[in-house]
């Protein structure tokens, strides 16, 4: 449908909690909008708030990296067990040209609503269930930089500080359109 503006780094939007869906059927037009920005960044997962959406669902495609996998679309998602711990870089797309080695759980159970409004139950593993944790992040108001220490996130001062300037810039410049909007 439409390729959608990725909400950066700083915009203080991305550190709310989302609110859950409540009508899992008038989501779909924004699901395909998700997909197509995803794709566009070269993104393997994107959250509602990365595109400005307060709403608790996120998108997922790792098929080019597994064949088995389809893309798949989670709403009012909620992790109810986490085993193991796998080490692996991840980036993000609010925040662009900075990646960070992280510990996530290998194995997560996950319940969610399908796009048919299908309540589901199921453990998933490997990149997937590391790109679910991402994606889970976001809809609670974390970034992967806030999993690193604070050493290591020094490395990527100045290259924060400037995302997050130019995210406060692209917000007061959303807000001044929304106002003539209105």
């Amino acid at each position: 449908m439409a390729v959608r503006e990725i909400v950066k780094y700083g915009d203080m939007n991305l550190r709310k909690q989302c609110g859950d869906v409540e009508d899992v059927f008038s989501v779909s037009l924004l699901v395909e909008d998700m997909f197509d920005t995803m794709y566009e960044e070269d993104g393997i997962g994107l959250a509602a708030n990365q595109i400005g959406e307060d709403l608790h669902l996120f998108v997922i495609d790792i098929s080019h990296k597994d064949e088995a996998e389809k893309p798949r679309v989670f709403i009012n998602s909620k992790i109810i067990d986490k085993k193991g711990e796998c080490l692996s870089v991840e980036g993000c797309l609010s925040i662009p040209g900075i990646q960070v080695e992280l510990k996530r759980s290998e194995f997560i159970t996950l319940q969610y609503y399908s796009l048919e409004g299908e309540q589901k139950k199921r453990e998933f593993n490997g990149l997937l269930a590391r790109a679910i944790q991402h994606e889970m992040d976001h809809l609670n108001g974390i970034f992967i930089v806030d999993r690193i220490s604070d050493l290591v996130k020094m490395q990527y001062k100045k290259d924060l500080k400037e995302i997050e300037e130019d995210a406060l810039k692209e917000s007061k410049v959303r807000e001044k359109i929304q106002g003539i909007v209105l």
